[in-house]
């Protein structure tokens, strides 16, 4: 039986308008101007949010730009880990209301959103063990006379966040760790859809003593997460969200080198062989697409399935699916929630109709959830598309809902060509119980996660990023904040 209780409503959303967090202070638009963020599951409005623009990005980045040069600039790392364990511990103390307004703001069962308590806080210990190991080298050369040489890592600068609307709290911490342990600055722009916990975690990292100014949060639209990719005070970019919004991103820092990281879509295969343990492989696959409303860069949205047990674990796939309950994400039992907004919903829906006009049938699901229980919200059935051709739409774009597109193979070689017949390359998964398989299958899929026996696998410690249009960097694991350093080399003639 669940007993997992249910937080009260945050009290954030006592203020019914919301302000951007600039300098340490809530400060409204300069232009005055709010959007709404609605609860996607029953349409209610959350908040009036400061609608920030072009102005607002230029205020922010001068702000993060002083705080190098203040207390924060002067401040060892010994100091920043210190602060990053206070932080972290604010964020487990807290985590429960974060969750909340993850749920309420994307609409994910807050049995979900709850979950991500151990990973936040785990993210912001391993950067703050980062802080204290930053170091340069002494390194030999071959001048003439008595040269020394040696490096230095300085922190890269300014960095501009822009974050994706599918894990909000959790990639605000993502975001923030590596920033913080390198002693860079920040200016996060969270997605128009999600902006309420990442006020609230900009607000506990004041609390934990970061100074004023080093963790800025500028909610707005799109323009505001383009005036900070082509604004010239900013020395970073750490983007997560579609490839064609990273490709507007990386045009918008060429004018100015900034040094950019990209973790963009997938379509990732999730390949199951004749050998593999369905008892494990079929509720996996199902979660691997279906988990958050299949809102995930990294689902596994085509299943590959040997044809020696395809028939066997399609009737089974398809069983376990119709067990998933979709609905109410603020009920302990729920599953599933809506999508996070009504024109992700109808891009998601178009998708399906194109797939049956292409000739692939619905084996489970297929169409919108409506009636008792689902008026007002964006809920999805959870679909498996059967009869797929490796050409059709669903089989090659990133749809970003719940959406299964499934086939059959034989050999190795041929699932690993089709595998890899695609832009993109997250994640990947395989299973089976041979281990020369499974190392040929890691070897050969061109993509930067393989989840062998298991799906979507993350830890603090082990890097996560993608290969081709799935963009580049990677995030997490020992060289993460490399990315947030610069390497200057020192020369010192003694003679």
């Amino acid at each position: 039986m669940n007993m997992m209780t249910i937080p009260p409503r945050p009290a954030l959303l006592d203020t019914p308008e919301q302000d951007m967090l600039i300098g340490g202070q809530r400060v409204p638009a300069l232009s005055g101007k709010r959007f709404e963020t609605r609860n996607p599951a029953t349409g209610d409005l959350l908040a009036m949010v400061a609608h920030g623009g072009a102005e607002d990005v230029d205020r922010a980045v001068k702000v993060a730009r002083a705080a190098l040069t203040g207390p924060w600039g002067r401040m060892k790392g010994a100091e920043r880990q210190r602060i990053m364990l206070r932080l972290a511990d604010l964020v487990e103390q807290h985590y429960e209301e974060l969750a909340m307004l993850d749920t309420l703001d994307l609409g994910a069962p807050y049995s979900r959103t709850v979950l991500g308590k151990v990973r936040a806080g785990a993210l912001l210990r391993y950067y703050a063990g980062q802080a204290t190991l930053i170091s340069g080298e002494t390194l030999d050369n071959s001048a003439p006379g008595d040269v020394l040489s040696h490096t230095l890592k300085e922190p890269i600068g300014v960095v501009a966040a822009i974050n994706p609307w599918n894990g909000p709290i959790g990639m605000s911490v993502w975001k923030a760790g590596p920033v913080l342990a390198s002693g860079c600055t920040l200016v996060m722009k969270p997605a128009e859809q999600t902006p309420l916990s990442a006020l609230r975690f900009g607000e506990l990292c004041l609390e934990a003593g970061v100074p004023e100014g080093v963790i800025n949060i500028v909610t707005g639209m799109g323009d505001a997460g383009a005036a900070l990719s082509a604004h010239p005070g900013v020395d970073k970019i750490a983007f997560t969200g579609s490839t064609g919004v990273g490709e507007k991103i990386l045009l918008a820092a060429a004018p100015t080198m900034k040094r950019v990281s990209v973790e963009l879509g997938g379509k990732s295969p999730n390949i199951v062989f004749a050998d593999a343990d369905l008892d494990k492989a079929v509720p996996a696959a199902a979660m691997a697409v279906f988990a958050n409303s299949g809102q995930i860069c990294s689902a596994g949205t085509r299943l590959y399935v040997h044809s020696s047990i395809r028939e066997e674990f399609m009737e089974r796939l398809a069983a376990f699916t119709k067990t998933i309950k979709v609905g109410d994400p603020l009920d302990p039992q729920t599953q599933i929630g809506p999508v996070v907004s009504g024109p992700q919903m109808e891009k998601i829906l178009g998708f399906m109709e194109g797939a049956v006009a292409e000739g692939a049938s619905a084996l489970v699901g297929g169409a919108r959830l409506s009636g008792t229980g689902y008026d007002g919200g964006y809920f999805i059935q959870p679909t498996i598309f059967d009869n797929v051709s490796d050409t059709m739409t669903i089989a090659r774009e990133e749809i970003f809902g719940p959406v299964l597109a499934s086939f059959s193979f034989d050999t190795i070689e041929e699932v690993l060509e089709r595998a890899n017949a695609t832009e993109f390359g997250l994640g990947s998964g395989v299973w089976t119980r041979d281990l020369a398989t499974a190392h040929r299958m890691a070897r050969g899929i061109r993509a930067g996660s393989v989840w062998v026996n298991c799906y979507q696998m993350l830890d603090p410690g082990v890097p996560f990023g993608g290969y081709g249009m799935s963009g580049f960097g990677r995030e997490s694991g020992p060289h993460h904040i490399e990315e947030y350093l610069e390497t200057k080399a020192v020369w010192i003639k003694l003679d």
